[in-house]
Order: C-alpha cells, then sequence, then structure tokens
C-alpha cells in the first residue's frame, strides 16, 4: 500500500508540474501577445467589412479592451498548443512502451496542427459565410447593426469548436490503431457517428442551423479521412487472435 501511495503522488506531482509549465507558458505569453492583437482585431474589421460595408459599433468604454483580451487568449492558446500538447504527452510518456511512445510524440504534433488548422478553416472560410448568411435577411425595413463584441465572441467561440472538432479523424485513427475498437465496428456504426456529430455542433455552435452545418459537414469528411487512415488496421483483431 505505501508503494502504490507513493506512486499514485509522484503521478500527481508530474500532472501538477506539467500544468504549471503550460500555465506559466500561457501567462508569459499572452503579454506580448496583447500588444499584437490591436492589429488583429483591425484585420478582423477589415475583413468583415469586405462581406458588404459593414460598420461595426461598440457600445461600452471597456468593450474593445476586453475583447483584446479575448482575442490574446485565443492567440496565446493557438500558438502555445504544440507546447501545451507536448507536456502533457510528456506525462503520459512514461508508462508507454518504446513503439507506443513513438505514436504518442506524432500524436502530440497533429493534434496541434489540427486545431490550427481548424481555427484557420473557420476564420478564413466558415465565418464569413455566417456573416454572409445574416446580411441576406437585409431590407428596407430592416438593416443590421452589428456590434463588434458580438461578432468576435462569435468569431472566438467557432474558432475554439472548430478546432476541437478538428480533432475528430486523429481519434478515430487513434482508436481504430490502438485497438480499442475494430475499424468495422466504426464503419457500421456511422449513421450514430453522424447523429453525434450533428449533436456536437449543435452544443458547439450558435442556435443557427447555417452554423451547425458548417462544422458538422467538414467534421464528419474529417471523421472519413481517419477511418481512411486507419484502414490499415482493418481486420488486425481477427489477424492477432
Amino acid at each position: 500500500m505505501p508503494e502504490q501511495e507513493n506512486s499514485l503522488v509522484s503521478h500527481l506531482e508530474a500532472l501538477r508540474r506539467a500544468l504549471i509549465r503550460s500555465l506559466v507558458a500561457l501567462a508569459i505569453g499572452i503579454v506580448p501577445i496583447f500588444f499584437v492583437s490591436p492589429y488583429v482585431l483591425g484585420w478582423f474589421c477589415e475583413q468583415i467589412a469586405l462581406q458588404g460595408g459593414i460598420t461595426l459599433h461598440y457600445f461600452s468604454p471597456m468593450e474593445v479592451f476586453l475583447l483584446q483580451v479575448k482575442i490574446s487568449a485565443l492567440l496565446d492558446c493557438v500558438l502555445f498548443s504544440p507546447y501545451i500538447a507536448w507536456n502533457m504527452w510528456q506525462f503520459v510518456l512514461p508508462a508507454l512502451y518504446d513503439k507506443e511512445k513513438r505514436f504518442v510524440r506524432s500524436i502530440a504534433v497533429l493534434t496541434s496542427l489540427l486545431f490550427v488548422a481548424g481555427v484557420s478553416f473557420c476564420l478564413i472560410v466558415c465565418f464569413p459565410l455566417v456573416v454572409r448568411f445574416g446580411m441576406s435577411f437585409a431590407g428596407d425595413m430592416l438593416m443590421p447593426v452589428f456590434g463588434i463584441s458580438n461578432l468576435v465572441s462569435l468569431a472566438l467561440w467557432l474558432s475554439f469548436a472548430f478546432g476541437c472538432m478538428f480533432q475528430f479523424p486523429l481519434v478515430t485513427y487513434a482508436l481504430i490503431r490502438g485497438g480499442i475498437v475494430s475499424y468495422e465496428t466504426v464503419c457500421n456504426k456511422r449513421p450514430y457517428v453522424v447523429v453525434g456529430i450533428l449533436l456536437l455542433a449543435a452544443l458547439l455552435t450558435p442556435p443557427d442551423v447555417v452554423s451547425q452545418l458548417i462544422l458538422g459537414m467538414p467534421t464528419y469528411l474529417l471523421f472519413e479521412t481517419g477511418l481512411l487512415a486507419a484502414r490499415p488496421y482493418k481486420g488486425r483483431e481477427q489477424k492477432e487472435s
């Protein structure tokens, strides 16, 4: 019992150190990133204006400052995501075999790349579509007035959602390669996967069908990509048995 308690304490201590290193990196990084955030906000406003001559408004003295803090926090997480992922995986590595360690290191790199790709895809492709959809309701009797806080908060939340959902192919690939589920089982459960993706998209996006479909469709394509990458491990359970 004392040995098990010591082992548990050492694991918790290692996890605590990994979390502290990640938080310290984020705390240090957000300071210089904050001074870049006004330029990012200006670029964002310019891109929104290009969607149709929109004039953005703010309605309180501290609103723009708080937006810059939010933007800094998102950029901080995106830029330091490789270090955070590496830090967390370093906590897991001692318990793994050499072959598993190589696999986990590759997963850590792909996790960061997919998160950055999801955020970029959202801001460049999907968010302008959402803005144009909202502007389509404008008319002579109904004029849009966009608040900068609402638009930026929506963009940040969608970016986070896309970054998380873009992990889907990696999860699928890791589960099949790790032997947790079989390739055939995942293929047979496609209808349930579609429903699950739509439910997650509904939870992670604003309550409108356009945002949900814009997030759900690429996620399903990414799921199929992960399934295709895991195809070489098809039937591995039967071979091993």
